[in-house]
């Protein structure tokens, strides 16, 4: 768990992390998530002299931004959890709950590499890959909470079962982990990651050009895919993958420009927030809502 005290410009006053526990049951996550805020909290009133106003808070898998439940998430073992209800209850202010993902691209959408883009597309190329659709300053979630998943965007078909249930998802073709796994069989080091395979791209190894132009042949197509849907005018690139830098980027950009026909090319930037970007993000979540909750009080007034 990351988490951080934030100003209304995104500016991180404190950060720091703990384990989420999750050895020991969703159970003990849930606790671990609620002191963690109330200890953030208490450090705000001794350090800076006054306590977080709002509280923001991102998680993985399925989440219910609207009803502020958690619906899902595998790795942590919940369902249907009322975050937001038990955190407010806690911490005695308003709560605001995001998707991970959505968080991040938030984030730098506002403050990050996106900052000033009226429509933006933010890719993290993670485990799995995931997006967040920006426009105007805010993130769509969807009618059910599912926008902005291009990572089972079908760009095989008939290709690599997903544990989704499709066959030949982005994700399984241009993740970190599926990069990782193609170039550990290639290279018969069942330890090599997708670190080492971009390593290898550099120093010439033809092995490790042919996996990687393969991720970023079917990264391209997936992007395309979206750029076509939504004509973003920023597409911003993150998650471990993107750490490879111009490594990734060159010939991504090059794929895609040979990619567009009638499409206008967006800029194609790589993410700036690291792994800051969650915690910017569900600080922005928060800021928003007290901004919204003023709004609707002076609309009332």
């Amino acid at each position: 768990m990351k988490a951080a005290l934030v100003g209304a410009d995104g500016t991180l006053l404190h950060q720091d992390r703990r384990p989420t526990g999750r050895e020991r049951g969703p159970d003990a996550v849930v606790d671990a998530i609620l002191g963690f805020a109330a200890d953030l909290r208490a450090h705000g009133v001794e350090r800076l002299g006054e306590p977080a106003a709002a509280a923001g808070v991102a998680v993985p898998g399925i989440v219910d931004e609207a009803d502020g439940i958690a619906v899902y998430a595998a790795n942590l073992g919940w369902r249907d959890l009322p975050l937001r209800t038990l955190l407010a209850e806690r911490l005695g202010i308003p709560v605001a709950l995001g998707h991970d993902v959505r968080t991040g691209g938030l984030a730098e959408g506002r403050v990050g590499a996106g900052r000033g883009a009226d429509r933006f597309l933010f890719v993290a190329l993670g485990t799995g890959i995931a997006g967040a659709i920006g426009v105007d300053g805010r993130v769509e979630a969807g009618a059910h909470g599912f926008a902005g998943e291009i990572g089972h965007v079908v760009v095989r078909p008939g290709g690599t079962p997903c544990p989704c249930g499709q066959l030949g998802c982005l994700e399984r073709f241009a993740s970190a982990a599926a990069v990782s796994e193609a170039w550990a069989a290639a290279c018969g080091d069942p330890e090599a990651d997708a670190a080492d395979c971009a390593k290898a791209v550099v120093s010439g190894d033809p092995n490790a050009v042919r996996v990687w132009q393969r991720a970023v042949d079917a990264l391209a197509d997936g992007l395309v895919t979206a750029l076509t849907l939504l004509d973003p005018r920023t597409l911003v690139i993150g998650g471990g993958l993107a750490e490879a830098g111009d490594t990734l980027f060159t010939p991504l950009r090059d794929a895609v420009r040979a990619r567009v026909t009638f499409q206008k090319l967006p800029e194609i930037v790589p993410a700036a927030l690291g792994d800051t970007a969650g915690c910017r993000g569900a600080g922005l979540l928060a800021w928003d809502l007290l901004h919204h909750t003023i709004d609707s009080s002076e609309v009332a007034t």
